[in-house]
């Protein structure tokens, strides 16, 4: 009598953000499903590697993105970009919420040139974008913060919901950083659409708006501000706040030390007072995009990031995944890691593979480069499970 062992399946579910500066979360979930497949193809037959792809996103950058991978509809608008150029932006929308971020509507990628611009951007073409998801009727708008070029305080956001801000000689102010010091008063035009809809902004930055931690200090230089910048910027937006508190606005103050209030160079600030609430983004997303439900049904989770370090450990998205993963084995992919053998237990992660292992080239701005390096981790990360 002849025993025959049916080949092995595996099932993994691969579930990756973005690398940032190289390559989308769909476009690694990709690259590693080709890997897979090609290194379970080179087994003889012994196995096969079921990928199930879930790109996704913290509310950051890519949020809309990983929205419309699972399942969103797309909708295009061009919006008003960080320095006033047109954009082609877009909002995820499933019938019930809108997805609409900060990235692809006044976002560091959108700057001409790349040309950064920490006093004259604008958040203006996001509030556009809010507008335009209003049209459509949603229950609620997700709010995602990540990846802005501005440190208005979501003063341009505002004019575009509404808020009119004006000088001392009543000349209207369009939103920047270096109007925020002019603004003399302020009044605003309430949008009933925006009454009756759910605002939720689903961020994990934990920044005030103001102080040692708050937007200007923090991310200010990121986005090209010198010290007389921040300086000028903290200036701006603590006389936005005071200017709001004059015109009405009772819990100005009190909702500028809020935590995430600094988020996306204060918009989170702007979001809380027109009544938005907070929420974890990276759990928030997991939910939207029915993590646990597609994870039930895999044997392995494979998860990454462009870099895995000391943030990762304090909740970005890798970490929601291995600590909704249960007992399964969770699998890490990035650029590089910052973290030691010894501190993947921390994650609960079984094993860590970057790019930075397999070539010695910088390929944090190499989309083709770092695509190729997944595909070959995604052969091996298939010879060990078979």
């Amino acid at each position: 009598m002849v025993h025959t062992t049916a080949p092995k399946t595996v099932r993994t579910l691969i579930a990756p953000d973005k690398f940032k500066g190289s390559l989308t979360a769909g476009e690694v979930a990709d690259a590693l499903a080709a890997g897979l497949r090609a290194g379970a193809g080179s087994t003889g037959g012994a196995g096969a590697v079921h990928c199930e792809l879930l790109p996704l996103a913290d509310g950051g950058d890519g949020s809309v993105d990983a929205a419309v991978a699972a399942g969103f509809t797309r909708h295009r608008h061009t919006v008003t970009g960080p320095t006033g150029q047109p954009v082609p932006a877009g909002i995820a929308f499933d019938g019930t919420t809108a997805v609409v971020e900060v990235a692809n509507t006044c976002g560091l990628a959108l700057l001409p040139a790349a040309q950064l611009e920490p006093l004259a951007a604008s958040s203006r073409g996001f509030g556009e974008a809010i507008l335009f998801a209003l049209s459509l009727n949603p229950a609620r708008i997700v709010l995602a913060l990540g990846g802005s070029a501005s440190t208005d305080g979501g003063m341009g956001m505002l004019t575009a919901l509404g808020y009119g801000f004006h000088d001392v000689r009543g000349r209207q102010l369009h939103g920047s950083g270096k109007s925020l010091a002019q603004i003399h008063t302020i009044r605003r035009t309430r949008f009933p659409e925006l009454d009756g809809t759910e605002l939720v902004v689903a961020s994990d930055v934990h920044n005030p708006l103001l102080g040692p931690g708050g937007a200007p200090a923090v991310f200010g230089p990121q986005k090209g501000a010198g010290p007389q910048d921040v300086a000028a910027l903290e200036h701006g937006l603590a006389h936005l706040v005071a200017t709001l508190t004059d015109a009405g606005f009772e819990d100005a103050e009190a909702l500028a030390q809020r935590e995430g209030a600094g988020s996306a160079g204060g918009i989170g600030f702007a979001c809380l007072l027109l009544g938005a609430k907070q929420v974890s983004g990276a759990d928030y997303f997991l939910d939207l995009l029915d993590f646990n439900n597609r994870r039930d049904s895999c044997d392995v989770v494979i998860t990454g990031e462009g870099s895995i370090d000391e943030q990762t450990l304090a909740g970005k998205l890798p970490a929601a995944v291995a600590r909704r993963s249960g007992t399964r084995p969770i699998i890490a992919v990035a650029g590089r890691s910052l973290l030691p053998r010894e501190r993947w237990s921390e994650l609960a992660l079984t094993r860590v593979y970057t790019l930075a292992e397999y070539t010695d080239q910088d390929s944090s701005k190499d989309p083709g480069l770092s695509a190729a390096l997944l595909q070959r981790i995604g052969r091996d990360i298939a010879a060990s499970l078979l």
